[in-house]
């Protein structure tokens, strides 16, 4: 056997660092070769990630897919039962006006960790690079659950409201018709082979679809509005500004409209959807936190523009709220037109919103699904991370049969809906804190952080903070009955279904420890 020598060892230190060079080029040509750029390059390779898809996303398209997949004002008429029964029209606007900075705040926390690590990972990747040490392999595996249990759940509750949304339609053309509850099962069912199809077979010109439906987005806002204010009698504005409504008898205004902030949250939540497609992005560290503040601010302000509409022209509150057409958006909506036929054209906008909707939702939920079985974090991660035609096939097939079996399950009920949304909000709120606090550690701990394009400066800690404080608010609130004490069937349970998945979660993580090493792993330090 050879001895080692200085000039061995220096020559095997050299051949180590040639094969290096050439793994970042061919990592570098890759990312280019599917229309990334430069900058792309280097993020990938600093992450040790390989470039699976084709960065079809540009600023605009990405913009309409945030925005769609958010469906902000949509999502206001279709949830604001919620906030109106708790909160009423005066505690519906003030808690969302509270929701959009509290939120916002969070939006731009992570916007700035999106500039630094621009992946599909998103949350538990940002955990494994910013955390303690010693916590980031436990508590990123985690927030990856988190993750994938909140788009998971997202999607399905989408798919939800999509269907029940055209129940009612039935609803209202014809009185006698009487909805099942396989009815909707069934609806929504295609609603999902419908998304699935346009994601796998259409997923080359997915971004032009998003970006086609943006204009449906913003004219079906003004197609909507506008015939709302010109034919619907206004409530005085003295009644919706100072009107609060305990429904849910907490003998307490104050907390009956927090209770309510599930209602807020579900219209603004999805900024962040972005970071999940960030793979498919060009020049994506500079492009994302671009696109989650201007969704955010955009629908922001449609949303609210919405909200405030929607409480001009409800009329009498408890019997819109007891409407038999099943939304109470649908009952308004004929009020303003006394037209059936005007009444199906508006809803019918909405539906297809809807549709595009779950389309985004079914996008995000499998990149999220493929990231974390690329980093070995699921039972079955090969399965789940195969990249078939520049898409993950079996994470877009996998999304959709729970997605389905997650309908079929709670179809039929208003309050199994709320407590799937909830359900949804409350796991990516989670993922939000835990990611925000590891960025806030560093913070207080002076520990260096990665140059970006966007950055918080001397603003980071207090923005850090003051999202934390609020997300940790909304969190407890959002687990909240929809009434003081409820029945067994009215209860909120999702708190039990996010503690279940926590649990099975722990319980792989424990008998498959060495498989999930974190991404930080794979992080190259740059010269």
């Amino acid at each position: 056997m050879e001895p080692l020598t200085k000039e061995t060892s220096t020559s095997n230190h050299r051949e180590t660092e040639n094969v290096e060079m050439e793994k970042a080029a061919e990592v570098e040509v890759t990312v280019i070769g599917k229309h990334g750029t430069e900058s792309d390059a280097r993020d990938m390779r600093r992450m040790g990630k390989p470039q699976s898809f084709q960065r079809n996303f540009a600023f605009y398209s990405t913009f309409g897919f945030s925005m769609v997949l958010m469906s902000s004002w949509e999502v206001q008429l279709a949830t604001a039962t919620f906030g109106l029964t708790n909160g009423g029209t005066a505690g519906a606007i003030y808690i969302y006006i509270a929701t959009f900075f509290g939120f916002g705040i969070a939006i731009v926390s992570m916007a700035e960790m999106a500039s630094m690590a621009p992946t599909a990972g998103g949350q538990y990747h940002w955990v494994s690079e910013f955390a303690a040490p010693g916590a980031q392999k436990f508590v990123s595996y985690m927030t990856g659950w988190l993750c994938v249990l909140g788009w998971q759940a997202g999607t399905a509750s989408g798919c939800y409201l999509a269907a029940t949304e055209i129940q009612a339609l039935f609803i209202l053309n014809n009185p006698g018709y009487v909805p099942e509850r396989w009815h909707g099962t069934l609806l929504a069912i295609a609603l999902v082979c419908v998304s699935l199809f346009i994601n796998t077979v259409l997923a080359k010109v997915l971004p032009a679809i998003q970006a086609t439906i943006l204009v449906l987005h913003v004219c079906g806002f003004i197609a909507i509005l506008v015939p709302l204010w010109v034919l619907s009698p206004h409530a005085p504005a003295g009644r919706v500004f100072t009107e609060f409504n305990d429904g849910g008898d907490w003998r307490s205004k104050g907390l009956a409209t927090l209770v309510g902030i599930l209602s807020p949250f579900v219209s603004l939540i999805g900024p962040d959807a972005a970071v999940h497609i960030s793979e498919e992005v060009r020049n994506a560290s500079k492009t994302l936190p671009r696109i989650m503040l201007a969704t955010l601010i955009g629908n922001g302000i449609f949303s609210f523009m919405m909200l405030v509409t929607l409480c001009f022209c409800i009329g009498n509150l408890e019997d819109v709220l007891a409407t038999s057409l099943g939304y109470p958006f649908v009952q308004i909506f004929y009020d303003a037109t006394q037209s059936i036929a005007g009444a199906t054209v508006m809803t019918c906008i909405l539906i297809i919103l809807a549709q595009f909707n779950v389309v985004a939702n079914l996008t995000t939920a499998s990149r999220q699904l493929f990231s974390f079985a690329r980093d070995r974090g699921t039972p079955f991660h090969t399965f789940f991370q195969r990249v078939v035609y520049d898409i993950p096939l079996n994470a877009l097939i996998t999304t959709s049969f729970f997605s389905i079996l997650l309908i079929s399950i709670s179809f039929g009920s208003t309050i199994a809906f709320n407590q799937l949304t909830a359900l949804g909000v409350t796991a990516l709120l989670a993922s939000y804190m835990i990611s925000i606090g590891s960025m806030a550690w560093r913070r207080i701990t002076s520990q260096p952080l990665l140059p970006s394009y966007f950055s918080l400066g001397k603003l980071g800690l207090p923005i850090n903070v003051g999202a934390l404080m609020f997300l940790a608010l909304a969190f407890v609130m959002i687990l909240f009955p929809p009434a003081r004490n409820p029945q067994v069937e009215s209860m909120n349970w999702s708190i039990v279904i996010f503690s279940g998945v926590l649990v099975l979660s722990l319980a792989y993580y424990l008998r498959a420890k060495g498989k999930y090493v974190g991404p930080v792993k794979l992080v190259r330090k740059e010269e």
